[in-house]
This record gives C-alpha cells, sequence and structure tokens, in this order.
C-alpha cells in the first residue's frame, strides 16, 4: 500500500501488458523470417510438383535451342529461364535440382541428428569408459575436415547415391551429439529423472520419456541450420564432379555445367546460384529466429 500510494504521489504510472497483447507479441514473426519462410515452401512444392508443371523435361535435348537466353532478353516463353548448352530447359532443371539436393539434405539430417542424439545421450547418461570414447570419437571427427574424408570416401565407394547418402548422414553428428551429452549431464541430475530413478524406472524409459523431450528445442534449431551445411556440401561435391552424377540433375552440378559458358550465357549460373543463396540465407534466418524463440534469455515478450 505504502508503495502503491508513493507511486501515485509522484505520477509514476505502472503499465502491465495485458494477456492478450503478451501472447501476440511473443507470436509475432520478423518480416525476414516470414519471407525466409515462404520462399522455403514456395520453392518446395515448386520443386515437388515440377513434373505437373507445364515445363518441359529437364533431360530433354533440343540442340536447336541450345543456350537460348531466358524471357525478356530474346528468348521463348517457352524456356522462362532459358536453355543449356545442349537445349534442357533450365528452369525445370533447377526446380529437379533443387528437388534432389533438398532431399538428399534432408536425409543427411535426419540420419545426423539420430545417430548424434543417441550417442551423445548414452555418452551422458551412462558416463565412465562410453563416455570416454565417444568423446574421442567426437575429437577425431572434428579434428579432420570432412571435406578430405568425403573426397576419399568417395575415391575408394564410388559417387552412388547410397555412398554421397551416408557421407552426408555422417557429416555433422558430432554436434549432435555435444548438444545431447551437454544437456544430458545437466538433466541427469535433476529432481524428476532421480525420482524416475528411485521408483524403478528403467533407463530406456528415463532417456525417452524424461531426457529426450527435453532435448527437442536445441536439437531442432541445429537441425535446422545443419541443413544449410549439407545443401552446401553437396552442391561442393557435385560440382566438383564427385556428387549427384548426370543425368540426374542437382544445382551443384547444374553450376559446374555452367562454369564452361560463363562469358557467352550469363543465366545459366546466374539462376541456379540464386536460388542456392536464397535458400541457404532462408535456412539460416529461420534458424536463426528458432534459437531466439526456444532460448529463454532472448525471448521477446
Amino acid at each position: 500500500m505504502a508503495v502503491s500510494t508513493s507511486l501515485r504521489r509522484s505520477g509514476a504510472r505502472t503499465r502491465l501488458p495485458a494477456p492478450g497483447r503478451r501472447v501476440r507479441r511473443r507470436g509475432r514473426w520478423p518480416l525476414t523470417t516470414l519471407l525466409a519462410v515462404a520462399w522455403l515452401v514456395g520453392i518446395s512444392v515448386a520443386a515437388v510438383a515440377a513434373p505437373l508443371l507445364p515445363l518441359p523435361d529437364p533431360a530433354t535435348q533440343d540442340l536447336l535451342a541450345r543456350l537460348q537466353p531466358p524471357a525478356g532478353f530474346g528468348g521463348m516463353l517457352a524456356h522462362p529461364l532459358g536453355t543449356d548448352q545442349l537445349g534442357r530447359d533450365l528452369a525445370s532443371r533447377i526446380l529437379a535440382g533443387t528437388r534432389v539436393s533438398l532431399g538428399l539434405a534432408s536425409v543427411g539430417v535426419v540420419i545426423s541428428a539420430v545417430v548424434g542424439t543417441i550417442l551423445g545421450i548414452v555418452a551422458g547418461y551412462r558416463r565412465g569408459s562410453i563416455d570416454q570414447a565417444i568423446s574421442v570419437l567426437i575429437d577425431v571427427q572434428l579434428a579432420v575436415p570432412f571435406i578430405v574424408l568425403a573426397l576419399v570416401a568417395l575415391t575408394l565407394f564410388g559417387t552412388g547415391l547410397v555412398v554421397l547418402i551416408i557421407l552426408l548422414g555422417l557429416s555433422g553428428w558430432e554436434q549432435y551429439a555435444r548438444i545431447a551429452r551437454a544437456n544430458t549431464l545437466r538433466l541427469r541430475n535433476e529432481l524428476f529423472v532421480v525420482a524416475a530413478r528411485a521408483v524403478g524406472a528403467s533407463p530406456a524409459r528415463i532417456l525417452l520419456r524424461h531426457i529426450l523431450p527435453n532435448e527437442v528445442a536445441p536439437l531442432l534449431v541445429l537441425m535446422t541450420l545443419h541443413l544449410t551445411s549439407l545443401v552446401l556440401l553437396e552442391s561442393s561435391l557435385s560440382f566438383l564432379g564427385i556428387g549427384v552424377q548426370p543425368p540426374t540433375p542437382s544445382l551443384g552440378n547444374i553450376l559446374g555445367d555452367a562454369r564452361n559458358y560463363l562469358q557467352i550465357a550469363w543465366w545459366l549460373p546466374v539462376f541456379p546460384g540464386a536460388v542456392l543463396l536464397a535458400i541457404t540465407l532462408s535456412f539460416n534466418e529461420v534458424g536463426d529466429w528458432l534459437r531466439d524463440v526456444t532460448d529463454p534469455t532472448t525471448r521477446q515478450w
């Protein structure tokens, strides 16, 4: 009463946010995040639905229409983004390549997240020799550049899609393992875990029902950011000719084929490069937003 009376006398006003206003402010998305999500959803839907769109087949060659510029720059409306050196429609190839690149990156992220999370949780909960062995594997993975391991593996085992998926799945698992291990070390001594252990819950039940749900938020943020790395890794390998092999298109090998025509066909590297750049920037923006939302220290109310 004394505090409120003094505040009224001094003329100061205390304004508490209304519950409705608080929810609206917390749920408000930044414009850049909205644009990033809209772009990712749009390009993903277009890539999946590309066979249904009125575009030529990405593998159909027409040497009489080779290296035609985009529509509006002297080209035809039948090829809105122009054609490549073999007369293939660039727009349909970009959509098909986006579908391949995003599909491989998504599968690789799932494999990395599952492997790294399982190893990290087991290491943090069991401790002892298991923790030491997994920590050594993490240190080895961090010490050796993965691009070197990928080049060696693709040279020894070939450039098939199965080998490429395995390599993408093994790329970055140590990041998930480190986060899962650190969170498990923190959670294993919490009261709800100690209570579950006291009533006789098995380690598997404790890990699945009590520890794993608390790992979801940081791992989801990491998965979003990791997608960017895998898209760039797959594109780099395909650009070098050791990733996705023709006639299957990907953003990387489309850019790799375009490097010999930079001076006479500017549209060949510009459009697929712009799509790749927009995808990576969008994933980074969404990942940063998820990190801010899930981190209580940076959450805006």
